[in-house]
């Protein structure tokens, strides 16, 4: 029963013993333990404070890269853009180029083809001179062998020239 019910001696002696701790304590411990409790609740406060501040600038971050991101596809976009519509001029340029080459060349064609014609009809035009000229120098030979159609034909010709 001593243990339920403690002496008025040992409750006395527990009484000094702990206002002795608690003196000793609040002399020696109690600041220093307080102190190291307001700068622990101080390293909690700002390391949450830091936590706050860099969530809030993963937040801005976030919206900056977005940003970024988007304006680079604009300008990925643009510069695609921009690149079809030179690679569609420079297709254009070149079909242009190609049908003025074919024009020029069946105009050539076509000129080389007409000067090799009129080159051919002098040519026959001057063939069928010459194949006259010989026809009517033995036609005349023929007719001019004998010597009355000969002079016959010298005052035939002396007249024609008269009434021309």
């Amino acid at each position: 029963m001593e243990l339920i019910q403690p002496g008025l001696g040992l409750i006395v002696w527990m009484v000094i013993a702990f206002g002795l701790v608690l003196f000793v304590l609040s002399k020696y411990a109690w600041k220093p333990i307080m102190k190291m409790l307001h700068e622990r609740e101080h390293a909690i406060d700002s390391a949450l404070h830091e936590a706050d501040k860099a969530r809030e600038e993963m937040k801005k971050l976030k919206v900056d890269n977005e940003k970024l991101l988007k304006e680079a596809k604009e300008e990925h976009d643009a510069i695609l853009a921009e690149a079809r519509k030179i690679k569609d001029k420079m297709i254009e340029d070149a079909r242009m180029k190609a049908s003025q080459e074919a024009q020029r060349v069946v105009d050539s064609a076509k000129e080389r083809i007409e000067n090799e014609k009129m080159a051919a009809l002098v040519d026959l035009k001057n063939e069928i001179a010459r194949l006259s000229i010989e026809i009517a120098e033995k036609v005349v030979k023929a007719e001019l062998s004998e010597k009355n159609k000969h002079e016959e034909l010298i005052e035939r010709l002396i007249k024609e020239m008269r009434n021309n």
